[in-house]
């Protein structure tokens, strides 16, 4: 969103229409308009008289103060009754939009937005249909007077209209009203009277230091004439009220610490700021720009710097002048030496060794560069530095060399500062190899994906290719099985097989989904397939013709209320002979109204749809500080298996941002001290933190893969709002060789919510967005689709720098999370028992109480049978405060800490190694065939078991119809009559004697009760089923 230097930025917002509004009038109509306010100004439509459904189409243009804070401000929309009586107007509803969801000019659609309520007693209903979009205004041109003042009248003029407009409303509603004003006007007066006081008492001087220009508009206009400046600057604020700067809110998803959440979170009292969930380690810094050497060709000789404190060595690029610009970072807890020395070194030119046995005397030569001279520093007198002062200024060093003729100097610059230091990210570091592109921290972002929904209709005039007597029809086959072939990418997709018979107009009516990722594909290709000849000698069905469609030209839909346009797209035919084969009817557009799922739903961590424009602002601010990890176990191996080492780096995944911490070499407690940040929009929602050892940095072949220590999630409810967990998790990985513990990671939470109302009000609306529900996708396709997704984003990340391996990526995604495992059906088998244990509980308590195992008890019940009996409508107010209490006294025992990873829910203790072995087998399988028939025999049992399970729940309800169908005569006959004796019995007998009745008979004592089955249920077992009829 960035605004060329100079240049302005208008919002335009059009107010279409509003449809289906709340009747306010006490007519049964409404005379509605709307008031729109942006950064401090107002507009308003036009009223319309007694109408639910008014149809404004009207624009209004907003001056947008600072470009880089737009995202940060919000649209505000009402739609009010107005009331000519004098009174009150009526709120009809209002509409709040994220400047985040502007869209850019060309790009900008209609969009119906549910109007919201002011309170909590509002009587809200309807939406209001909305164009939002912004205008990037090019610099103005000041070549001459002429343009300048042209320039300037476009503004002035526009400001004057709407100020006219906005004096012309407010006039006519105070004739209308009397002396009586509205609300509006009220408001209204009072947000223009500071801009003319402003305007009044703007001295013609301003003093300098007074002077902060907002953005690049301003300080264009500092080039021009002080009248101008000052023309200008009163025009701007009579069009609305000064308003003071703010800093950027938002840079993008990459963004590491929004700064509106962060100045929200630091009004509230909840502190801190970057850096502040983690230790801050101290490190050396040494950052080398250049030397000046003397001589008539010392800038034509290569040079590099060494520099040396205790065992730590290192050297810069050889670089001809001497221009180094590196910055150099050593951790001061690993330093062993007190003294810092620095050495410039000159590089004797050698000619190619031109046989074997010269290298070694070239090598033997490079060692013996030129020493230009060194300087020593003292660590106790470097200078210390804290993040937020600016950077220390390097200086000239003049070098003590041995050659005092031949002076040198260098420019550096040494500081004491920590990881929040802006020079750490590029530096040179010592814990984590240098500058070594694999274990370098950084950050990524996932494409984004939108759905693209093929509509196949019909087609017409095919023409189709002759076929050749060797490839003649096979026996039987009636006519030509036709079918559409849509492949994006490399997803392919086919329609159902159409016989068209005598009519070359087949038709289809199918939707195919595809996933689509940013930047998309340039091309859907569409073609017409023939299933019944083949076109090569691998049978592959003929093409009769073929289509292409710019995914550039398809329509982008946010919702369902409008069908997409349809288009005809000519076939073109596979040879010269038929370069036009038929046309076919398709509708293609992007949803944008889906969220495309590109992990396990139960592992979401992001729900928002993927236009912009359907996005709303965030609810509050996730900080993640990756403190360490410790007791890791070795992942390297040595060859003699003496020993080991670990290269430990941490992924965390939330949203479509991945964060990647640096690698820590060969330490089993590594010590990364990151944090990380992320805007939420849903609390619903599950981050995902995983560690794993390098592998790419020592061996970057294609093949080779990180291998995983372990991985926590944590969901974003479990967790209080403005509060830092600082915790230590458990890592257990289950590996083909069993499951193990791998060590232990450090973490500080903290999720930060500016406003408890929106996070309240987050739990009222729906998990996904609205098209999940008014068209909603089959399980079977949308786990198709979320394998795709996953295979798109997977692809992105492996091809940034460093890459993020397709390991690791589906590692967290969850790829394998509906593969089967005989330990994770367990595991769900448990979780089911242990859902349904609280019923189980239940009726084991009242089986004793009917069985009369604790007396006292059984004559409590009896107690409480007759006062529900006696005061019925005591029955819910009871219950819920019954509730109550058993919420209220279950707070104390409430989780104090966020859980993460638990083997033991996992079921993993008792897990077989075969079973194991099994989970870890890809498709098809690679194990031996007595293996595979061994697991296929295993499967079978288990599945035999659930299928008399599946049975005997299918038999129950068939009984239940059997009742009512006659199938039994003599049973249906009897369940006839008794239903005709208990209409006169219920007729007869008050329902509260009845109830009280069956209640003491359901509990009458052991001594009156049979041990053989009651006769209702032999007569409920006796009743057919339909089991005896399968075969």
């Amino acid at each position: 969103m960035a605004v060329a230097e100079g240049g302005s930025r208008r919002l335009v917002v059009e107010v279409c229409n509003a449809r289906n509004l709340m009747p306010k009038d006490g007519q049964g109509t409404a005379s509605a308009y709307a008031i729109v306010d942006f950064d401090g100004q107002r507009r308003r439509t036009k009223t319309k008289l007694r109408d639910l459904n008014p149809q404004w189409d009207e624009k209004f243009e907003f001056l947008v103060h600072d470009p880089e804070s737009m995202t940060g401000e919000t649209l505000e929309l009402n739609v009010y009754n107005d009331k000519r009586t004098g009174k009150r107007n009526t709120f009809l509803g209002k509409v709040k939009i994220s400047g985040s969801s502007f869209a850019k000019a060309g790009s900008e659609v209609l969009i119906y937005y549910p109007l919201e309520k002011r309170s909590v007693f509002s009587q809200i209903k309807g939406e209001v249909a909305l164009k939002v979009w912004y205008v990037d205004d090019p610099p103005a041109t000041t070549a001459s007077s002429e343009g300048g003042s042209g320039s300037e009248a476009k503004p002035e003029k526009a400001a004057a209209e709407g100020s006219e407009k906005a004096t012309t409303a407010a006039e006519g509603e105070k004739k209308e009203k009397g002396e009586k004003k509205t609300e509006e006007a009220k408001t209204e007066e009072k947000k223009s009277s500071p801009a003319k006081e402003e305007k009044k008492n703007k001295s013609p001087e301003k003093p300098k230091a007074e002077e902060s220009p907002a953005s690049d508009a301003a300080a264009a206009e500092k080039s021009k004439p002080k009248e101008e400046e000052e023309k200008q600057k009163a025009t701007n604020a009579a069009a609305s009220p000064a308003k003071e700067t703010q800093p950027a809110g938002f840079s993008g998803d990459l963004e590491i610490r929004p700064s509106a959440a962060v100045a929200d979170r630091t009004t509230t009292g909840g502190g801190g700021g970057s850096y502040d969930l983690v230790d801050r380690v101290p490190y050396l810094f040494v950052r080398l720009l250049k030397a000046k050497r003397s001589g008539a060709d010392a800038e034509k000789r290569p040079a590099h710097a060494k520099i040396a404190i205790g065992s730590h060595s290192v050297r810069t690029r050889p670089a001809k002048g001497g221009d180094w610009h590196q910055v150099f970072a050593f951790h001061k807890a690993s330093l062993n030496s007190t003294a810092l020395e620095v050495s410039v070194y000159e590089e004797t030119p050698q000619p190619p060794p031109s046989s074997e046995g010269d290298k070694p005397a070239a090598a033997a030569a490079a060692a013996a560069d030129t020493s230009l001279g060194s300087v020593s520093f003292d660590l106790q007198e470097i200078p210390k530095r804290v993040a937020p002062d600016s950077p220390l200024a390097p200086q000239w060093y003049t070098l003590d060399g041995p050659d005092e003729a031949a002076a040198c100097d260098v420019m550096l610059a040494v500081w004491i500062g920590t990881q929040a230091d802006e020079a750490f990210q590029e530096a040179w570091q010592s814990d984590s190899g240098g500058l070594v592109v694999h274990t370098r921290s950084k950050a990524y972002l996932s494409p984004k994906l939108w759905y693209l929904r093929l509509t196949v209709i019909q087609t017409q005039d095919l023409r189709l290719p002759p076929l050749p007597d060797s490839k003649a029809r096979p026996a039987g086959s009636v006519g030509p099985e036709l079918h559409i072939k849509a492949q994006l990418g490399g997803q392919v997709f086919k329609t159902n097989r159409v016989a068209p018979g005598a009519s070359t107009n087949p038709s289809w009516n199918e939707d195919l989904l595809f996933v689509a990722a940013e930047p998309f594909d340039p091309y859907l290709t569409i073609s017409v397939e023939d299933a019944s000849s083949s076109s090569s000698a691998a049978g592959a069905p003929a093409v009769v013709g073929q289509a292409r469609v710019p995914l550039s030209t398809v329509h982008r839909r946010l919702d369902d209320r409008a069908e997409p346009p349809s288009r005809w797209l000519n076939l073109a035919g596979g040879d010269e002979a038929r370069p036009y084969a038929g046309r076919v009817h398709v509708r293609v557009c992007l949803e944008g109204g889906y969220h495309v799922l590109d992990e396990a739903a139960h592992v979401a961590s992001d729900v928002r749809a993927a236009s912009k424009q359907l996005s709303k602002p965030p609810v509050g601010l996730l900080e993640v500080g990756v403190r360490g990890a410790a007791n890791l176990v070795p992942m390297k191996l040595a060859k003699d298996g003496s020993g080991g080492s670990t290269d430990a780096y941490v992924v965390l995944k939330y949203g479509p941002k991945w964060a990647r911490t640096r690698t820590i070499l060969d330490q089993f407690n590594p010590r990364w001290n990151e944090q990380y940040a992320w805007d939420v929009f849903d609390p619903c929602t599950v981050l995902t933190i995983g560690v794993f050892d390098n592998v790419r940095f020592k061996q970057a072949e294609p093949g080779t893969k990180d291998a995983r220590i372990g991985k926590v999630r944590i969901r974003l409810s479990t967790l209080d709002t403005n509060r830092v967990y600082a915790n230590t998790y458990p890592l257990t990985a289950v590996h083909p060789s069993g499951v193990k513990k791998m060590g232990e990671i450090e973490l500080a939470i903290r999720f930060s919510c500016p406003s408890w109302l929106n996070l309240l009000q987050a739990y009222t609306t729906p998990l996904l967005p609205r098209m999940h529900y008014v068209r909603p996708l089959g399980p079977a396709q949308q786990d198709v689709l979320r394998h795709t997704a996953m295979r798109a984003v997977s692809a992105r990340l492996a091809r940034s720098e460093p890459p993020l391996g397709p390991e690791v990526v589906q590692y967290l995604l969850d790829t394998d999370a509906h593969v089967w495992s005989m330990r994770r059906s367990k595991a769900n088998w448990f979780r089911v028992v242990g859902s349904l244990s609280g019923l189980a509980n239940v009726a084991r308590w009242a089986h004793g109480v009917r069985t009369w195992a604790h007396p006292p008890t059984t004559v409590l019940v009896h107690a409480l049978l007759v006062a529900v009996i006696l005061c019925p409508h005591m029955i819910l107010p009871t219950l819920s405060l019954y509730l109550f209490l058993v919420v209220v006294w279950r707070y104390r025992a409430r989780p104090r800490e966020p859980a993460g990873m638990d083997p033991k829910l996992s079921h993993t203790d008792g897990v077989a190694p075969d079973e194991l072995d099994e989970e870890f087998d890809g498709f098809p399988s690679s194990r031996a065939a007595d293996v595979v028939r061994m697991r296929y025999d295993r499967l079978r049992a288990l599945a035999g078991r659930a299928q008399t399970l599946l049975g005997d729940v299918a038999a129950q309800g068939e009984r239940v119809a059997a009742l009512m169908s006659w199938r039994d005569p003599r049973a249906t006959g009897i369940f006839a009559v008794l239903c005709l004796l208990a209409s006169l019995v219920f007729y007869v007998v008050p329902f509260k004697l009845l109830v009280l009745v069956m209640g003491f008979y359901y509990l009458r004592h052991p001594r009156f009760r049979d041990d053989m089955p009651s006769a209702s249920f032999n007569f409920f077992r006796r009743l057919p089923s339909l089991s005896d009829r399968i075969l």
